[in-house]
């Protein structure tokens, strides 16, 4: 299934192995991937019929809170099909061409996911910060545009990734250690310089999800202050509990994934499927788990929840 580096031979398929180094346990990994998958696809969608069908729902923080579903079902759906008929069928075989794309795909959503998150963080500022503005600022027009720019920026900045891989040779091997297309892995199978391709992955790091955490940091600094500054102490607790879900939302996505890096910048020692499976939980547990959270700590989610799976019912 490999070639030498001098051969010349550039593949055009190559082979998912999934959790290297843990291939006969792959039917028990794949019970919490097709869990979370379940899981995901049901609660983003009730979450997103019950927005949508809800006018009393039709308010800025809901539509985001919408928009960030769409973005949970599209992250799982472009990931854990492809491992889970890894781990199922052993089909990990995949075309240069379907690598890219999928590639593309979950690097582009979990970076519109960080610009939602961005947005909900903005939209907690005004909400507490300028109330009595709060209509006025957060009209519908404003939301498309801030929607249309979130994707546009996603989309944008990883489509030059596609011209950085076409233009790589792949002649070291075609196996890639991974349950899914991923750039950075993609690259290590390269005979050629990426050093390209290397930079770029770090400035679209930094200029997207490195500054959304930076600003959303800035954003709820800000808001414990004017928090914090209320006189009322029932009128803090309501301020701090509106922003519960979505402090939650924001350790649950960030977290597992600064703690990711981290690892694989500077944990060189540990095994590679302890790699595989860390990257996985950054892509299996926000999308199972924000719908859940909501749900939860929101009340005029949960009450709509209850209302639709419960009332109809009677």
């Amino acid at each position: 299934m490999t070639t030498s580096n001098h051969s010349g031979v550039s593949h055009t398929v190559f082979r998912l192995l999934g959790i290297p180094g843990l291939e006969d346990q792959h039917v028990w990994i794949s019970i919490p991937f097709f869990t979370s998958y379940v899981i995901s696809l049901l609660g983003n969608s009730l979450l997103i019929f019950i927005i949508l069908t809800k006018r009393s729902l039709h308010q800025p923080m809901y539509l985001f809170l919408c928009m960030l579903a769409g973005a949970d079902v599209a992250l799982s759906t472009s990931t854990v099909p492809q491992a889970l008929a890894i781990f199922w069928f052993h089909a990990g075989e995949i075309s240069l061409d379907r690598c890219i794309a999928q590639l593309f795909f979950v690097h582009s959503t979990f970076i519109s996911e960080s610009g939602i998150l961005l947005a909900m963080a903005f939209d907690r500022f005004v909400a507490i910060c300028y109330p009595l503005r709060y209509t006025t600022i957060f009209t519908n027009a404003l939301i498309g545009k801030i929607g249309v720019t979130i994707f546009l920026r996603s989309y944008g900045t990883v489509f030059p990734i596609i011209f950085l891989v076409k233009r790589l040779t792949f002649c070291k091997s075609n196996i890639l250690l991974n349950t899914g297309c991923k750039h950075i892995v993609l690259a290590h199978v390269s005979c050629d310089d990426i050093r390209e391709n290397i930079w770029y992955g770090f400035f679209v790091l930094m200029s997207t999800v490195v500054l959304d955490i930076v600003l959303v940091f800035i954003s709820y600094v800000l808001i414990l202050h004017a928090v914090f500054h209320i006189p009322s102490q029932d009128a803090r607790r309501k301020a701090l509990n509106t922003c519960g879900s979505h402090v939650c939302v924001i350790i649950l996505f960030y977290g597992p994934g600064i703690f990711t890096t981290l690892i694989q910048r500077f944990a060189y020692h540990i095994a590679p499927h302890i790699h595989v499976l860390l990257a996985s939980v950054c892509i299996l547990a926000p999308p199972m788990l924000n719908p859940i959270i909501y749900g939860v700590k929101t009340k005029q989610i949960r009450d709509e929840i209850v209302h639709v799976l419960f009332t109809r019912q009677k």
